[in-house]
């Protein structure tokens, strides 16, 4: 029997370069292969650019105005109207919505109509807000049909705020990372991350330069991001450290994929995260982690002791050693690293979409009041 057509809205300000951005992509991509499944992605907010590549069989809208800063109110209340209007127009069967503060936009723009919508918070789960935007959140969130949390800490903080009652665990969709002939291991530690002040790679180049084995390089991929310019104050920090030969901050690029594969382990001082894609990369690669145990993400993905290390917050001696421990033993990295490559496997995109699809079409729904 011929499955019936379904109808499904995604909902996210921009689809520019970034982690929440880049699972949207996957998941529109994913359940745009269901040939009974019609995809709409809505982009409303500022900056509407299509970063990542997407199936034809996707069906974008965007407002035809602009957004005038100077007009904030204005052209807020126009993009309310337009993603209302939206929605009504295409008469979805579900509607998914990313953005911790986005979703209250959402949720506005949409209250008092009958179709289902989910949301998810895409950042650290016990992030603090203003006042104003708690308040929303507290009168809000319990509208939505359901709310995705990536961790089962953020499952946690949620329920425990009565956010929703109707909430479950979906981690994000990792691709899988492909070994190539030409991909030659070359003694390096990488990390990958924007370099903002939570990322924390001051520490990371203080502990590489702690360990100083000369025949390793530590290569920081990313770029200055939410103005602030800390590339000029980590490369002082290499300078003064005499470490211009040995520690290299990449920028932004495109290509992570031949970074990691060209790597032995990946080091991740983040201590804010919601869901570190980057860690489950490196997992795909083959590269066994050391990483910060920051409130959420890093422990859904790393077997401590088995496909890496989850370090106690800030507690650089033990990243330290444990860095050492790998550097000086290859045939541990590895074993690690093999483990690491078959245990992200769960998160596959077919998995973690699959996952998706069913909590936002699945039966016996209530519809957000």
């Amino acid at each position: 029997m011929e499955k019936k057509s379904k109808k499904i809205v995604f909902l996210i300000p921009t689809l520019q370069l970034g982690g929440m951005e880049r699972v949207m992509s996957e998941l529109v991509n994913y359940f745009s292969k269901k040939s009974y499944v019609e995809v709409h992605l809505v982009l409303y907010g500022k900056r509407r650019e299509v970063f990542y590549d997407l199936s034809d069989n996707i069906k974008i809208h965007k407002p035809e105005f602009g957004f005038d800063d100077k007009y904030r109110g204005f052209y807020t209340v126009r993009t309310v109207f337009f993603i209302r209007s939206m929605v009504k127009g295409i008469q979805p069967d579900s509607i998914l919505s990313f953005g911790e503060l986005w979703n209250n936009l959402v949720l506005i723009s949409l209250m008092g109509l009958k179709y289902p919508v989910y949301i998810s918070d895409r950042c650290k789960p016990d992030k603090s807000f203003s006042l104003s935007q708690n308040l929303l959140r507290k009168w809000l969130y319990p509208r939505a049909t359901g709310m995705i949390a990536q961790t089962k800490k953020a499952k946690d903080i949620y329920q425990k705020a009565n956010l929703n009652k109707n909430i479950v665990v979906i981690g994000n969709p990792i691709r899988e990372i492909k070994t190539k002939t030409d991909s030659a291991k070359e003694n390096r530690v990488i990390s990958v991350g924007r370099l903002i002040s939570t990322k924390h790679f001051d520490q990371l180049i203080e502990i590489f330069s702690r360990i100083n084995k000369p025949e390793w390089k530590l290569i920081i991929v990313g770029g200055d991001a939410i103005k602030q310019e800390n590339s000029i104050v980590l490369r002082q920090q290499i300078m003064n450290a005499g470490m211009q030969n040995k520690i290299f901050l990449d920028g932004n690029q495109k290509d992570v994929e031949s970074y990691l594969l060209r790597s032995d382990i990946f080091a991740f001082t983040s201590s804010s995260e919601g869901f570190p894609n980057v860690i489950g990369e490196a997992m795909s690669a083959g590269l066994p982690v050391v990483a910060y145990d920051c409130v959420a993400g890093p422990s859904d993905m790393i077997d401590d002791g088995k496909n890496g290390y989850l370090i106690p917050l800030f507690d650089n001696e033990i990243f330290e050693e444990k860095l050492r421990f790998l550097m000086k033993n290859e045939e541990v990295r590895k074993q690690m690293g093999a483990y690491a490559r078959k245990s992200i496997r769960k998160f596959s995109v077919e998995n973690i979409g699959e996952e998706f699809y069913k909590f936002i079409l699945s039966e016996n729904k209530t519809t957000p009041s």
